[in-house]
């Protein structure tokens, strides 16, 4: 195969690739725009959120270094890295279909001998090109990865089973999912949770856990103390199986309204697809950027 054909190839994965990406993005596809921020309880847009006020807070807060760790910085981190995966998402998606259809038409047309003396001239714009849209690209796919297997939007975590805490003795529940009581994002399922069964419909799900166990979904949560907004270790509670009253459940569980759709596997599945087709297109810009030096210095063996 031609170094030529491989220049043409390359663009047109990346033009292809790319267009898939348009329609699947979670940003560019709407499906992902807004957090909602648990601490100053308001949401914010990914496009225009404005982090430099949780900086300023920061600045000027006497918080404990503990509260501004799993809190304060936390969400200053969340705020510039969804604003920034909402640029790049743009920013890399638009560039690179702009380089995959001009490369590809430029290629095109010099494998039907049209313009071949612009055979150096196409090869130095395709190692520019590949260059930049590698790293805009690459860029993309780190915000995507950091964003996909930290945040979420503000679902409880669950385990396989769809239970959130288990007794450790009687009239006393653990919560699965506590890190430190400043941490209370260690209780929230992140977008890389969500493509998980706990998250979306079954028509089993609760089959064998009885009624008395599942807590409705605007129950206040247990694993969040509701004066301090802190998370906590343990609850006290006592909670009876309904099919026993003599029993306590060994586990809870929470029934969501949203988990009973396949919203939340979409979300998480957009931004898996949008991750891996973006590192092929990685892998494409760097051929495009290889086979355009090659053809630049030898236009001949297009």
């Amino acid at each position: 195969m031609g170094k030529g054909l491989i220049f043409f190839c390359c663009s047109c994965c990346i033009l292809i690739l790319t267009i898939v990406n348009l329609s699947i993005g979670p940003v560019i596809s709407g499906k992902v725009s807004q957090t909602y921020d648990p601490i100053t309880q308001q949401s914010y847009e990914w496009a225009t959120a404005n982090c430099k006020r949780i900086s300023d807070y920061i600045d000027d807060s006497g918080a404990s270094d503990d509260d501004l760790k799993y809190n304060w910085k936390w969400l200053k981190d969340e705020c510039t890295r969804e604003k920034g995966m909402h640029d790049m998402e743009y920013t890399a998606f638009i560039f690179d279909i702009v380089i995959g259809f001009i490369c590809s038409l430029i290629g095109l047309l010099h494998i039907f001998e049209v313009k071949k003396d612009f055979v150096s001239n196409t090869g130095l714009i395709g190692l520019i090109c590949g260059i930049v849209g590698f790293v805009l690209t690459f860029v993309y796919v780190i915000f995507n990865g950091i964003v996909y297997t930290t945040y979420g939007i503000g679902g409880y975590k669950l385990d396989g089973d769809s239970a959130f805490a288990k007794k450790v003795k009687s009239g006393e529940y653990e919560c699965l999912y506590f890190d430190k009581k400043e941490n209370l994002h260690s209780l929230y399922a992140t977008y890389s949770d969500l493509i998980k069964k706990q998250y979306n419909y079954e028509k089993d799900k609760f089959k064998d856990v009885d009624d008395g166990c599942k807590l409705s979904y605007n129950t206040p949560s247990l694993c969040i103390d509701s004066s301090s907004g802190e998370a906590k270790e343990k609850f006290s509670l006592t909670v009876r199986r309904t099919d026993d009253p003599n029993k306590e459940c060994d586990n809870l569980y929470y029934e969501y309204p949203n988990y009973q759709k396949i919203e939340y596997k979409d979300i998480s599945d957009r931004f898996l697809t949008a991750l891996i087709l973006s590192l092929f297109v990685c892998l494409a810009n760097i051929g495009l950027a290889i086979f355009g030096f090659l053809l630049f210095r030898t236009p001949g063996d297009f």
